[in-house]
């Protein structure tokens, strides 16, 4: 068999103009705080060798990866004044690929703090790092009694220059939230302990909350991939568009079970469309009977359960002609947004969005020269 034949029944299309107009909006917004980019999750699943670059031309220096395998599938696309900090910190016997690279590992446990340290020494030079402080989420980073224990200590100042003391809100998403203000009246006190190093606090969420939560760098993640991360921000720009394609149109009388279990029973007499993707490519199984695709503003909605490789949705409110087999139909686009489907899944954004499979065709646009890039910046 030779030549390449295009097989996907589906096509996500991602915009990086969009994603860079995301960045300047947050970044315009936490000004004179400087703004980072989350990008873990392959850019939350938009395909981080594209995104990074892209950010990277709108101005962005600070990249947060989850882990380090991450780190090194973008440093090669960054400039050599980019910082990428690995959130997750580093696995046992990672510290020294990790410093070969110039990464920022933050330290979330003391463990993870001897070990970088003890590198740093055997090294005979000092190691740069980012400290996480546990302001109430009992997640990741240090207790109070560990981080004074550092503070402490003189030797730990030399050995490991903090770039950066930051903790993470658990609850930005919702600005009403007494948890928030309690979050930063403890993360206050713990920063006081490193009082000549710049602090982070705010997440996408966190970012358009009161100036008071900027600090000194904001770690924006879900907003610039389209998403309005709360109530009080500004609506993002659309960055993802997803497509199914039809593989078969049937009519079905009043009645007829649809897949799976038969849980759909036709109405009435109803045209039908069986769409190629399915739960394997992230579309949720949850949107059986729930969820919709779209076309020319009509929604179309699913029935019976969503399958592996493909879902049925109702074409009855069309006119007869209006779609063939073979055409596509609209997922996520100007009639449905990825808050749309993430509530009539039951989930959220981040969810829909990270899980889009790989089996869709990829189309990327908004490149730009490096020309375009530096007059970008200036603006």
């Amino acid at each position: 068999m030779s030549g390449h034949f295009k097989t996907a029944f589906s096509r996500l299309t991602v915009d990086l103009g969009a994603i860079r107009a995301n960045y300047r909006a947050v970044a315009s917004h936490v000004a004179p705080a400087a703004c980072g980019a989350a990008i873990k999750a392959d850019a939350y699943g938009l395909g981080a060798r594209d995104v990074a670059p892209a950010l990277y031309n709108a101005g962005c220096r600070v990249f947060f990866v989850a882990q380090l395998s991450e780190a090194l599938n973008v440093t090669d696309t960054l400039g050599k004044d980019a910082e990428i900090v690995i959130l997750n910190g580093l696995e046992p016997g990672a510290e020294a690929a990790c410093a070969a690279h110039g990464f920022l590992p933050v330290l979330n446990a003391l463990s993870q703090v001897a070990r970088w340290r003890g590198l740093a020494r055997a090294k005979g030079r000092p190691l740069p790092a980012v400290l996480q402080v546990d302001s109430g989420m009992s997640r990741l980073g240090l207790d109070a009694t560990a981080a004074a224990s550092l503070a402490a200590d003189p030797a730990f100042a030399r050995d490991v220059p903090l770039r950066l003391v930051m903790t993470h809100l658990a609850c930005a998403d919702e600005p009403g939230r007494a948890a928030n203000a309690e979050q930063r009246a403890r993360f206050q006190e713990l920063r006081s302990l490193f009082a000549a190093v710049p602090a982070s606090i705010a997440n996408s969420g966190g970012a358009f909350l009161s100036t008071a939560f900027h600090c000194d760098l904001v770690r924006p993640g879900i907003a610039l991939y389209g998403v309005q991360p709360n109530s009080r921000s500004a609506p993002m720009h659309p960055v993802v568009r997803l497509d199914a394609r039809i593989l078969q149109i049937r009519d079905v009388e009043a009645g007829v079970g649809v897949g799976y279990g038969l849980d759909y029973a036709a109405p009435s007499r109803r045209r039908l469309a069986t769409l190629g993707i399915g739960y394997a490519d992230g579309w949720p199984r949850s949107l059986g009977d729930t969820g919709s695709a779209w076309h020319a503003g009509q929604r179309l909605p699913i029935v019976g359960r969503v399958s592996m490789d493909s879902m049925t949705v109702d074409l009855t409110a069309l006119a007869p002609d209006a779609l063939a087999e073979g055409d596509f139909v609209e997922l996520l686009g100007p009639s449905q947004s990825l808050a749309d489907v993430a509530h009539d899944a039951g989930t959220i954004a981040y969810e829909i969005l990270t899980r889009l499979g790989t089996r869709s065709e990829r189309i990327v646009i908004g490149h730009q020269t490096a020309a375009a890039a530096t007059l970008e910046i200036a603006k």
